[in-house]
């Protein structure tokens, strides 16, 4: 498979995970959104809890496509380096300005996030991927699974508590209050944050799994052979996971291990489908957004964060000690008037995904892409 192919598949993935991301993230209303467009309480897992690690693996199998073309060429590892080195940096900066958006509070501004792991997972895994081998990497990946699950279940937590996964007394919320203090963790929770440092460790296993799968695309072996391979070890992973779960559970909050392999092996399996509409059967006439959603996907990202955050800061009083959210008078006047509550709360969010869509096509007509 030649490296276009690879890339629209890539493509596509990458923006159906960018749709889903900005669908999960805009309801209408939070109280009255379908259970599979949020995230599980605490154990357990919803489609949505896929749409994040789903984005670190598209990560990692882009990285063996791209920065293999840069060693192929010649490059040296110093200017490669240089070339990972300022790509995190960028993206850790874009998601720390994104947290101070709009009120510039620095006393309280969260430090861990979304953009801040991705930018840390990529760090971590071009650099692996530049000093080693895809045998150390998927020893280096399981070495930081079990690394974390004993971390986890093992080690007591200072202050007294046992070994424990529970929201505010785990290990990796201690270390998290202990680096960071409250003020600048997750504000709903305050005393944990979802993207903390402990778990960043998994994490990067995440986005290991991609990148040995970008390895296997890589290969000279025929579709047939991919795909089976694609399947048969997505498969096994699930598996793994599930049986893991007993003992560990699967839980994107603290992002265990066992959440890694199963979300690993569901993205394999979604990749291998993609992959054999695209390239093995040729239908892709459909792709055309996704591929539009995939070739700026950190703008589209950014963009539906800035516009969020827009439509809930334009705020004015209407009654003593009521305040009126632009996105809340547009929320009950335009959409609760025509749904009932759950299919209106789905609606403005497709509206998101829509107008994202909007303005990256236009992008995407000028032949311009905003990468780092």
């Amino acid at each position: 498979m030649d490296t276009s192919k690879r890339l629209l598949a890539l493509d596509v993935f990458r923006g159906i995970t960018i749709a889903g991301m900005i669908l999960v993230n805009n309801p209408g209303n939070w109280g009255t959104t379908y259970k599979p467009l949020l995230h599980a309480d605490w154990h357990g897992c919803t489609p949505t809890d896929w749409v994040f690690p789903f984005f670190l693996f598209i990560v990692g199998v882009a990285i063996p496509l791209a920065l293999g073309r840069r060693k192929a060429q010649g490059q040296g590892k110093a200017t490669i380096l240089r070339k990972i080195a300022f790509r995190t940096v960028a993206i850790f900066a874009i998601g720390l300005t994104l947290h101070l958006i709009p009120h510039f509070d620095f006393a309280h501004w969260r430090i861990p996030g979304v953009l801040q792991r991705i930018a840390l997972v990529y760090g971590a895994c071009a650099t692996l991927f530049l000093y080693n081998n895809w045998k150390q990497q998927l020893g280096i990946g399981t070495g930081l699974l079990l690394l974390y699950w004993a971390l986890m279940t093992l080690i007591p937590v200072p202050g007294g508590y046992p070994p424990n996964l529970d929201p505010e007394t785990n290990l990796g919320a201690w270390l998290d209050r202990t680096i960071f203090t409250t003020n600048h963790l997750w504000k709903q929770a305050k005393t944990w944050d979802p993207e903390g440092l402990l778990s960043t460790l998994p994490a990067i296993a995440t986005g290991i799994s991609g990148m040995l799968t970008g390895e296997w695309i890589k290969t000279p072996y025929n579709h047939y052979k991919k795909l089976t391979g694609m399947f048969g070890v997505g498969t096994i992973l699930v598996a793994v996971a599930l049986t893991w779960d007993l003992a560990f559970p699967i839980n994107k909050k603290i992002w265990t291990s066992s959440y890694v392999l199963y979300t690993s092996g569901i993205a394999l399996l979604f990749l291998g489908v993609v992959y054999w509409i695209v390239d093995v059967l040729g239908y892709k006439r459909w792709t055309k957004p996704f591929v539009v959603y995939g070739t700026n996907a950190l703008f589209a990202y950014v963009l539906s964060s800035l516009l969020a955050k827009l439509m809930f800061s334009v705020k004015w009083t209407i009654a003593e000690g009521q305040v009126q959210t632009l996105q809340g008078w547009v929320y009950q006047n335009l959409y609760l008037p025509v749904w009932s509550d759950y299919n209106a709360s789905l609606a403005y969010a497709l509206t998101n995904v829509l107008a994202i869509l909007g303005i990256t096509w236009i992008l995407y007509w000028r032949k311009i892409f905003i990468r780092l």
